[in-house]
């Protein structure tokens, strides 16, 4: 069984991102893994400040604290971290980024190593064009050494989602 959680970082609780989450949370659950969902868009979580405090308080990776915790939390005991977001101007929504970004405080405490997740990414749009948001998810996952268990690019693609979630 495979710890999962969700950054979902669509402003629709109901619209085509969480369709495909739907999906891959029925798969992922239906082959006896723990799913957990974050709905970022209604979590209080501030942008990064760059303060590079980050990993100085060994009960906390950051030196704020808002939401965060729930995901630093969380992502301490995941084995998958699934990415989800439309696409905002030809990439992931600012929501989903500024959590992301926030996870550096875990790799400050962590360690590259130590950090080290499978990962996959579940998108929509209202055009084709994923391209900025796969160029970004490509390099993300290498260069943190994570595994990219793979991609589910748009809303139809239900069942798609749901094998995803069933084969992790």
């Amino acid at each position: 069984m495979k710890k999962i959680i969700i950054l979902n970082g669509a402003a629709r609780k109901t619209g085509n991102t969480a369709k495909l989450i739907q999906a891959f949370t029925e798969g992922a659950k239906s082959a006896g893994h723990e799913v957990k969902e974050f709905y970022l868009f209604d979590m209080n979580i501030h942008d990064c400040k760059g303060c590079l405090l980050a990993g100085k308080d060994p009960k906390s990776p950051c030196t704020q604290k808002d939401d965060m915790e729930q995901i630093y939390a969380a992502f301490a005991d995941c084995d998958v971290v699934v990415f989800a977001s439309p696409v905002y101007f030809w990439t992931i929504s600012a929501t989903l980024k500024t959590a992301v970004d926030r996870l550096y405080a875990e790799v400050e405490c962590l360690g590259y190593t130590k950090f080290a997740r499978e990962c996959a990414l579940l998108m929509t749009a209202g055009g084709d064009d994923y391209s900025n948001a796969l160029f970004w998810y490509n390099k993300f996952a290498p260069n943190l050494h994570w595994k990219n268990r793979g991609t589910v690019l748009g809303a139809k693609l239900t069942e798609e989602a749901k094998k995803l979630g069933a084969t992790l």
